[in-house]
């Protein structure tokens, strides 16, 4: 089934303002919310359906890609340019319903507690060659990063002891303040959320359940990847505090420019220069390719500087589909330099025998001129 159109599940208008759509996202959150539609299958598949708009027009960039591309933008793990992937509601979305209503709106819980401990994204640039954006490769990589205590397997808590309750909220991970008519509640500033303490700190990463770490690892750059490309790898980021998940890796690629060859997405264009005895005769000539191969191009008699020729599916692969782009090979005309006293007798010889029919171009620009001159 078709996905709707995110402006259509939310209630709003293409132009609508950030305020506009999260309004209109709280009525329904309010409205579908798991905890107060109990055994509800349809309001819990509104409620999601309803999430998900939010997640991505909420997002300057994600909305961006949305207007531009609609639903494709997010196929296959992300397309289009800065895809996001699969959208996941235990995390994501908590982090959107707490923002209008804190963490006591439907009981928090453990699920609530760890995505707070969460390990942080980190980055790591890339640079590759044309030819390896052309074929993709295997490269190992090393980066500074935070990984799980082995001590105390990320608990925080040295062997032999369990964490104890925080004496600030109970154990609860929340706090609550009255503020007029309501009752509010909010993460535990003592302990995060978590709603334990660490009696009896690890000796070995001072009660974090993490430490620093220097991490190899093995990555694959797809087929053709170009300039700005973003891979995410899941969990493969900061490992989190006290049982939080990892964080993401995300690889952001460069790709250098190429001494022959100038890209624009999957296609191609190379200059080739020629002479002019080649351009007025006729001639083949070999060019080379990004594969390292060579193609014959067939010059007609008669081309003129500038022309163009395509060779199809001689560009660069899409990253998501057996189909390659094409090479366009431009043909400029050098005029000779540096005549020796042979040369310059056969072209003075050929201008006196050359006429208007050889050089239509010309003989229009000068009937034009004359035309001018008259008038």
């Amino acid at each position: 089934m078709a996905k709707r159109d995110y402006y259509d599940v939310l209630g709003v208008n293409k132009g609508a303002s950030a305020d506009q759509i999260k309004s209109a996202y709280r009525k329904l959150a309010v409205k579908f919310h798991p905890d107060k539609n109990k055994g509800d299958k349809a309001a819990e598949e509104k409620f999601k359906e309803a999430s998900e708009a939010y997640h991505v027009l909420s997002n300057s960039e994600r909305k961006q890609n949305y207007d531009n591309f609609g639903h494709a933008a997010f196929e296959n793990g992300g397309g289009g340019r800065g895809g996001f992937g699969n959208f996941d509601f235990s995390g994501s979305f908590s982090d959107i319903f707490e923002d209008f209503f804190g963490e006591g709106f439907g009981g928090g819980g453990r699920r609530s507690r760890r995505s707070n401990n969460r390990g942080s994204d980190l980055r790591y640039d890339l640079s590759v060659t044309l030819e390896e954006a052309f074929s993709g490769k295997k490269q190992d990589i090393k980066f500074s990063t935070t990984e799980k205590c082995d001590t105390c397997s990320g608990s925080g808590s040295k062997p032999g002891h369990n964490p104890g309750a925080c004496n600030m909220c109970g154990g609860h991970g929340q706090v609550r303040s009255s503020q007029g008519f309501f009752t509010v509640q909010q993460t535990c500033p003592q302990c995060s959320g978590s709603g334990e303490m660490i009696t009896h700190p690890c000796g070995s990463c001072g009660g974090q359940g993490k430490k620093q770490a220097s991490k190899r690892l093995s990555v694959t750059i797809p087929k053709g990847v170009d300039d700005g490309t973003r891979i995410r790898l899941s969990g493969k980021g900061e490992a989190g505090s006290r049982g939080g998940s990892n964080g993401d890796l995300y690889l952001f690629i460069n790709v250098h420019s190429h001494e022959l060859f100038k890209r624009s997405d999957e296609n191609l264009f190379f200059e080739c220069p020629i002479s002019i005895a080649d351009a007025a005769l006729g001639t083949s000539i070999e060019i080379p390719t990004i594969d390292g191969g060579k193609a014959k191009i067939k010059i007609p008699a008669g081309t003129q500087s500038g022309k163009q020729f395509r060779l199809r599916a001689k560009g660069m692969p899409y990253m998501r589909g057996g189909d390659y782009g094409d090479l366009y090979v431009q043909v400029n005309t050098e005029v000779p330099v540096s005549l020796n006293k042979e040369q310059k007798e056969l072209l003075e010889k050929f201008r006196e025998i050359e006429n208007e029919k050889s050089n239509p171009s010309i003989k229009k620009f000068f009937q034009k001129a004359k035309s001018f001159w008259q008038n």
